[in-house]
This record gives structure tokens, C-alpha cells and sequence, in this order.
């Protein structure tokens, strides 16, 4: 694949400055015009060292208010940061409006984009395994990428309402079924709409392979879901599917190896939604409190709550539909569970959690289920165990109705933070069900 045609490509020394590159300077001279190292600057507002060092590097993310305001007030600016914050975050806006508008910054199909320089892939080689090197006539229609985006619709739901297990069977075949259109003759205004279709659904089903702890597999689709994002040179989808490998490096080996993977997605986030912004932020929050590194944990939650602000669903690429208010509140609670329990306050987490179970319908169970247990878990940590076994109690039975490897999981976690409390019956009465093996069988396979 060639490059577009267009103007010149900015080289990162010679990208236009932003207001937000302005405040970054202006935090560094006045810190030096005070003669303060980034160490006691740190201290005197209550944040890591590593903190105030991302608020004065020019081309990052926004610092959230709360940080801007505490160094204003160190630095005795008197207001200044905090009202160039502000403008800065009017001018983050107008750029996305303007990027979201302009041909020269929109990618388009057909043509070789700029998040291919990234790319880890030969993309001129489609990979074999998914669609394998056979006579294909004809050309795709809409039509045909559209009965892909239903085949997602239908799998996503499926491991929603059931977890992984048969959705992870049935997203695997509708994968195979699809994928082959990729090699077909395909219009350039559908071309980037069928490999992000093609993608979307490849990602489905490696998360659905993942919820059973079939990590090989899961591996395989991820990989073949970043290569339809950047053949397409669809930023979103190459920044959500990072997303979801981060998620799941995260799980089998470690949240340092996840955090390099969701600083990945974070390449050029000014191409991303403020939905998007948010989800990828909330992952990086849930990796530093993995890390120990709380004041950072605060801090991008702190930013993450600024992106879901900015959201307008509307503009959010089709497979950011599950990124709601529950979602984000449930999200964020979780990154703060560790901040919660380091600093031996339950408010710090709680509350999110709390407002994601109440707000999580009856079409997201798997992601009700997981707020219950968390929840159960912190409260039977350094709440009331007797409402922790409540919450517990009601997590166990929804679980009975799901496939999830990793709600059996998180459920054993549960049980072991209940063993201190074995005295009080309620919590005895949640340790035998969890621990029960006949209960724990009728979990469907």
C-alpha cells in the first residue's frame, strides 16, 4: 500500500503549537522562575514527581483542572494557568470539530494513511490463515458489510448476555465466514468501512476466546483485528483493539507490560474520540493502581472524567456503543479499588461501583456481575461484611448464568477476602456457595 497524495507530512519539531503546548511551557517557566525542582513541586501539590512532568511536556494529553489549579495556587500564579487551562481546552475542542470536518485530516478509503507508519504488518499481505489465497469473484457490496456489522451485533450480544463459551464459538465462525471479503475487489468508499467491519468482528471473538481463557486464540484474532485497523488506517479501531490487548496482557502477564500497550493506543489521540480518549485513559488509570502508583491512578481517572464529559455518542465509531455512563463509572471505580485500599477509604471506589451496578441493565450481565463482585470484595476488605456478603451472594447466582473464566476468577478472590470473617453466618453462608464445587460445576460450559 502506497501513501496518499496531500500535503507535506509535519515532522513531530514542526507540528503547529497548541494552547495546551503554551500551558505546558508556562508550568515549567514559572516552576523555574520560583526555583522549585519537579520533586517539591510534586510534594507541595500532593502528586508524583512523575506528574509534574507530563504537565510540561508540550504535545501530551490536557492536565485535569484539579492539577492545573493546585500548581497554579504552589506557583502563586494567581489564576493564570488555570484560565490558560481553560483556553487550551477550548481550542483541544475546536480542533477536534475541525478535524472531524476537514478532508485533509480524514482518512480515506482506498489510500495508504498515516497510521500505517505504525504498523507492525506487511499490508499488502493479507493474513492466510483468515483468508487464504483462493479465486474470489465479484466485488463486495454495502450489503455484504453490513451483514458483518449484524454478525458482530449478534455476537457481541451473545457474550453480553452469556460470556464467552458458545459465543466464543459461533463469533469464531462468523470470523472465518467473513474474513475472505478482504481479498475481494472493493470500491474505495466501502473499502475502509469493510475492513473496519471485518476488524470489529475479529476483535469480538477474540475477547469472547479470552473470557474462556482460550488465550492462543484470542491472540491470533486481536492480531488479525490490528491488521484490518491499520490496513483500513482506521486510528479508532487500531486504538480500541490495542485497548483490548492491553486488557488481556493485563491479565495473563502483568499491568507493566499492559501500560506500554495502552500508551500505544494513546499514539495520536487527537485523532480519537472523547469517548475513546476516556476508555483509553481508564485503562491506563486501572494499570498504575495495578502498579502502586496512586496519585498518577487519581490523576487519570481525573482525566478520564474530563474525556467522558466531552462525549457526544453520536461521533463514537460504532464498536464504542458499550462505553456508556455505567461503563465508565464502573471502569473507573475498578482503577480505584487499589487507591481505595492503599489509603483505607472506601469512598474513594465505592461509589462509582455502587452507581454502575444500578445503572448496568439486564443487557450487560457479564459487566453487572463483575461490579457486584469487586464491590463484594472492597466491602468484605474494609467495609461491613454483612453487606459484603449480600453483594457477594448476589454476584454468585448471576454467575451461575455465564461462561467467564475470569468471573470464576474474580469470585476466588471474593472467597479468599471472606475467610476472615467466617464467624459472622452471612459471610460463612458466602464462603460455602463460592467454594461449593457442585455449585461452581452448574456454571455453564
Amino acid at each position: 500500500m502506497t501513501r496518499g497524495e496531500g500535503g507535506p507530512t509535519i515532522e513531530p519539531d514542526q507540528r503547529p503549537p497548541t494552547v495546551a503546548d503554551q500551558l505546558a511551557r508556562e508550568v515549567k517557566r514559572l516552576r523555574k522562575e520560583a526555583d522549585i525542582s519537579q520533586r517539591v513541586l510534586a510534594s507541595m501539590i500532593g502528586y508524583s514527581r512523575q506528574y509534574v512532568t507530563m504537565t510540561e511536556w508540550e504535545d501530551s494529553n490536557l492536565p485535569s483542572p484539579e492539577v492545573i489549579a493546585a500548581i497554579d495556587n504552589a506557583l502563586e500564579a494567581n489564576g493564570a494557568l488555570v484560565a490558560l487551562r481553560a483556553q487550551a481546552d477550548g481550542d483541544r475542542q475546536a480542533r477536534r470539530r475541525t478535524a472531524a470536518t476537514s478532508p485533509a485530516t480524514t482518512d480515506e478509503p482506498g489510500k495508504s494513511l498515516t497510521a500505517n507508519v505504525f504498523s507492525p504488518f506487511n499490508l499488502e499481505s493479507v493474513p492466510a490463515e483468515y483468508a487464504p489465497e483462493l479465486g474470489y469473484a465479484g466485488a463486495v457490496a454495502w450489503s455484504d458489510v453490513e451483514q458483518v456489522k449484524e454478525a458482530t451485533r449478534r455476537a457481541a450480544t451473545a457474550e453480553n448476555l452469556h460470556g464467552g463459551g458458545s459465543a466464543n464459538t459461533a463469533a469464531s465462525q462468523q470470523l472465518y465466514a467473513f474474513a475472505p471479503l478482504v481479498r475481494r475487489r472493493t470500491a474505495p468508499d466501502t473499502r475502509r468501512a469493510l475492513f473496519e467491519a471485518v476488524g470489529n468482528l475479529s476483535g469480538v471473538a477474540a475477547f469472547a476466546a479470552f473470557d474462556i481463557a482460550d488465550f492462543a486464540t484470542a491472540d491470533q484474532h486481536s492480531r488479525f483485528a490490528l491488521w484490518c485497523a491499520d490496513a483500513a488506517g482506521s486510528w479508532e479501531l487500531r486504538a480500541s483493539t490495542l485497548a483490548d490487548m492491553a486488557r488481556m496482557t493485563a491479565y495473563t502477564s502483568g499491568a507493566d507490560n499492559a501500560l506500554s500497550l495502552i500508551e500505544l493506543a494513546q499514539v495520536r489521540s487527537d485523532r480519537l474520540s472523547a469517548t475513546t480518549r476516556a476508555m483509553l485513559s481508564t485503562l491506563r488509570a486501572q494499570f498504575l493502581a495495578a502498579l502502586g502508583r496512586t496519585d498518577e491512578t487519581l490523576a487519570e481517572v481525573a482525566r478520564s472524567d474530563d474525556y467522558f464529559a466531552d462525549s457526544t455518542p453520536g461521533e463514537d465509531p460504532p464498536w464504542m456503543c458499550y462505553y456508556d455512563e455505567a461503563e465508565h463509572l464502573g471502569s473507573t471505580g475498578k482503577a480505584l479499588i487499589p487507591v481505595a485500599l492503599a489509603r483505607n477509604q472506601m469512598e474513594l471506589a465505592a461509589p462509582r461501583i455502587g452507581q454502575a451496578i444500578r445503572r448496568q441493565g439486564q443487557s450487560y450481565p457479564r459487566s453487572r456481575t463483575f461490579s457486584l463482585t469487586r464491590l463484594a470484595t472492597l466491602t468484605m476488605r474494609i467495609g461491613d461484611p454483612k453487606e459484603a456478603a449480600k453483594l457477594g451472594m448476589q454476584a454468585a447466582i448471576q454467575a451461575k448464568t455465564l461462561h467467564s473464566q475470569r468471573i470464576r476468577d474474580e469470585l476466588q478472590v471474593l472467597s479468599r477476602a471472606s475467610i476472615k470473617h467466617l464467624a459472622i453466618p452471612e459471610v460463612n453462608g458466602l464462603y460455602s456457595a463460592l467454594t461449593d464445587d457442585t455449585e461452581m460445576s452448574e456454571m455453564p460450559k
